[in-house]
């Protein structure tokens, strides 16, 4: 029993560490499924809300969805209701234009964009706000892979189903280190909020379930830590879904390693209606030195899969916004809750054992070709995502093919190969034009260089300003 009990600590002190995050006792945690659960969830609590509603989300569109978003934040603002939203600049371009923001802000609605533009930042754009939660009144919280917009609700009366998603409704103390996620979010954006517009504080146990917080901020890497150490425990199952992935060479090796240690690792992304093409390029071609270990692979076969959820051992699970790729794991704010309960373990793994049922199992076969079951054509949405993060996850895979031939790493599978000659086509044209025409290189780039060198004068200068003066010794006292 001693030992038992140290082991606990231990691995409590471990987890809490790595992730930054510490463990909280007494909540209550419901899984939600999809646009139709999330949204109503979201919607029925803002309608309750007495004192404040706090809204953050990467993309929110003005859309009927959007529209019905900011009837209801409006009409809390009428009720006297403190209600604040966070959007992020790159993420709502256009999907939301001046005109929605506008409307909420003249009813009363306090809102901030995050992270636009700078002149002294040329850089800046980089890192964005990928985060998606809702926090009410501080006592109920909603974290969640959604964004805002028709996608997730589908339209059933044409056909369209929705997009795959997950989120969860957070109830009991770790509700305060959800809105403590917000307020730092909001005060990046501009004045902080006072303690008592945080959260309230002492919440009462809702529930029996442990759980953490982790809200990451560019170049924490709390998830970064923790999902490859959690790979490295696991020691039955470790089943994955995520939108977007691109693993680092780390977290592909800990997957490696579980599954040739004989944990059942399956990892669901999605098929051929991935909103942006290139990450499905991207991700395949990170298949074979999966599926050579014994990693199982599965794609979805209806919409956009877009949720990011992990369970481990039913032991240990996931639900939040971060992607498996390296610029959501450092370069953004993301928020997730990761709750340690077996009971909550075993309703993930059915959710996800539910999925492979509309999800077709890749192998290693040269001559099969990765479509969906049954060679069913899927409609891809275009125009319904856009982010910096997948932008930056697929450049950085790219990078890695390339540098492994450069180098003469690794033998390539055909899905690394066809990544490696789309990259060579466009360096190549990209060649051919700076050859002919020289100024359409150089200008630019003379013109970018000269932006980054102003920046950072700039900012030296107000350092500088801002570098208080030493203070003269006084008057006896010996020089040092």
């Amino acid at each position: 029993m001693a030992d038992s009990e140290a082991m606990r600590r231990l691995g409590d002190q471990l987890f809490s560490r790595t992730a930054g995050a510490p463990l909280v006792r007494g909540n209550a945690v419901r899984i939600l499924r999809d646009g139709a659960e999330n949204y109503s969830a979201w919607l029925a609590a803002i309608r309750k809300a007495r004192r404040s509603v706090h809204f953050e989300n990467y993309i929110v569109h003005d859309d009927d969805v959007g529209q019905r978003f900011a009837g209801a934040f409006l009409e809390k603002a009428r009720d006297g209701v403190a209600v604040r939203v966070v959007y992020d600049w790159f993420g709502s371009l256009g999907k939301a234009y001046g005109g929605f923001w506008r409307r909420l802000r003249e009813g009363g609605v306090d809102v901030r964009c995050y992270n636009p533009p700078r002149l002294d930042q040329p850089l800046g754009w980089i890192g964005r706000d990928h985060r998606k939660c809702l926090v009410v009144d501080g006592e109920v919280a909603f974290v969640t892979g959604l964004c805002v917009g028709r996608m997730w609700e589908g339209a059933p009366e044409r056909g369209l189903a929705a997009w795959r998603d997950t989120g969860v409704e957070v109830r009991g103390p770790a509700v305060v280190e959800v809105a403590h996620a917000f307020a730092d979010t909001w005060a990046a954006t501009g004045a902080a909020l006072a303690p008592d517009e945080v959260a309230t504080p002492g919440l009462p146990d809702a529930g029996d379930l442990n759980l953490r917080v982790v809200a990451t901020t560019p170049g924490t890497a709390g998830l970064y830590r923790l999902d490859p150490l959690v790979a490295s425990l696991a020691r039955r199952t470790l089943w994955l879904t995520d939108a977007y992935f691109a693993g680092t060479n780390t977290y592909v090796q800990a997957l490696r390693a579980a599954a040739q240690d004989g944990v059942d690792v399956r990892l669901l992304v999605p098929g051929a209606a991935s909103d942006v093409p290139l990450m499905q390029s991207v991700s395949r071609a990170g298949y074979r030195v999966l599926l050579e270990a014994g990693v199982r692979i599965f794609e979805w076969n209806g919409p956009m899969l877009h949720a990011k959820t992990a369970v481990a051992d039913a032991r240990w699970a996931r639900v939040g916004s971060t992607n498996l790729n390296l610029a959501s794991w450092i370069g953004n704010r993301e928020l997730d809750v990761v709750v340690e309960d077996e009971a909550f373990g075993r309703r993930m793994e059915a959710m996800f054992q539910d999925d492979l049922g509309n999800a077709t199992e890749i192998v290693l076969r040269r001559w099969a070709r990765v479509r969906p079951a049954g060679d069913a054509r899927v409609t891809r949405v275009r125009g319904a995502g856009g982010s910096a993060t997948r932008a930056a996850a697929g450049a950085m895979r790219i990078g890695n093919a390339l540098g492994s031939v450069l180098a003469a790493r690794r033998v390539h599978g055909p899905a690394e190969r066809r990544l490696m000659a789309e990259g060579g086509l466009l360096l190549a044209v990209v060649a051919g034009a700076g050859f002919v025409w020289p100024r359409l290189l150089a200008w630019p780039l003379a013109a970018f260089s000269l932006w980054l060198g102003l920046a950072l004068i700039a900012r030296a200068a107000r350092r500088k300003a801002a570098t208080p003066a030493p203070r003269p010794p006084a008057a006896g006292s010996p020089p040092h």
